[in-house]
């Protein structure tokens, strides 16, 4: 792997242990609650560029969603200016990440490519190092510019007063339609036209996140994850695995049990109704345990949020000419992209 380091994701031991508990107070909800606006305004940028669009046959939101996303973490992060759905850029850098998710996935099935040496030397190799690079200066540029910010000592003041804490800040200072239609109407009652939306809101989405929640089990955005063991394991069975050994769990075969849930190929949001008996570990969109994702409150806030206000401004209905192909990378991807057609409403 080219890079300068392990993150949170790939570090373990004591180590592991030090950075989660340093980064855990860049998520408590105190630090969130102030997001929900930042969220909506990076959401309203994209909508009005739809608006823009819409008379297409078809629009492709896979890479506007992108940039929405990197648009709110640059502004949540890293107190990032401006609009990065609006630089070109930032377009270069959603390449890049996709360069390096294809290229990581294609090298672990070939067995030549995991020497490194080898590995550089190929066509592949090249491109996922010129990917990294592009990732890196785009990532490095912003910590550095925030770090010169943080000499300045009225800046410092500044930042020990803010109501929140961007995460950098934390580490450097220590049936379609129909389902559609009633998640709408739960939206509308509860934001009206959409022009403010807080952190209470977000709690009352009810059914909006049931469905939200059956879209994360089919499609589960990360489709395993793997383990090295650190010590022998006996499973309930009686059988057992010895230390040292790589222990895949497929959450993709996990959300589609039918012996976890009935039906599983079937959309039905009434699975993650309040009170809704199942098992703690039979929903794993962001892992479980320990090393469960650090960022899964802050993406469900920002699923709720996109959701809400897409809602309220478009109704949104597939391309049945252009019908997503599922494609399990690093994270699941269509290899075709996600095509739907637009309505304004009102």
């Amino acid at each position: 792997m080219y890079g300068s380091g392990y993150g949170l994701l790939l570090l373990n031991g004591e180590t592991w242990f030090q950075h989660r508990r340093m980064l855990t107070p860049a998520f408590h909800y105190d630090i969130l609650k102030p997001y929900v606006g930042i969220m909506a305004d990076s959401v309203r940028v994209m909508l009005d560029k739809w608006e823009q669009l819409i008379g297409q046959n078809s629009l492709e939101i896979f890479q506007h969603v992108s940039l929405m996303t990197l648009d709110t973490i640059m502004k949540c992060a890293f107190s990032h200016q401006g609009s990065v759905q609006q630089e070109r850029n930032s377009k270069s850098y959603i390449q890049a990440v996709g360069d390096m998710n294809y290229l990581f996935f294609s090298r672990v099935r070939n067995v030549f490519h995991q020497n490194d040496t080898i590995y550089r030397l190929t066509s592949d190799g090249r491109l996922f190092h010129h990917a990294c690079q592009l990732a890196h200066e785009h990532t490095d540029q912003v910590i550095r510019q925030r770090k010169a910010q943080l000499q300045n000592e009225r800046e410092l003041e500044k930042i020990r007063k803010k109501r929140h804490l961007d995460f950098l800040d934390i580490l450097l200072c220590a049936k379609v339609s129909m389902w559609w239609q009633k998640c709408r109407e739960e939206v509308q009652s509860l934001l009206g036209d959409g022009a403010s939306i807080t952190w209470d809101h977000l709690d009352q989405m009810t059914y909006t996140t049931m469905c939200i929640k059956e879209a994360l089990r089919i499609y589960s955005p990360v489709a395993g994850v793997s383990r090295d063991l650190s010590k022998p394991i006996t499973f309930p069975d009686g059988r057992s695995l010895p230390k040292g050994i790589m222990v895949t769990l497929s959450i993709y075969g996990l959300h589609h049990n039918p012996k976890v849930w009935p039906n599983p190929e079937v959309f039905d949001p009434s699975r993650f109704a309040p009170g809704s008996p199942r098992h703690s570990h039979s929903f794993l969109p962001f892992s479980g345990g320990s090393r469960n994702c650090i960022g899964k409150q802050f993406a469900m806030n920002e699923l709720k949020v996109a959701v809400a206000l897409t809602l309220l401004r478009f109704e949104l209905l597939p391309d049945p000419t252009r019908v997503p192909v599922p494609m399990a990378l690093i994270v699941l991807k269509s290899k075709n992209g996600i095509h739907l057609h637009l309505r304004k409403l009102q």
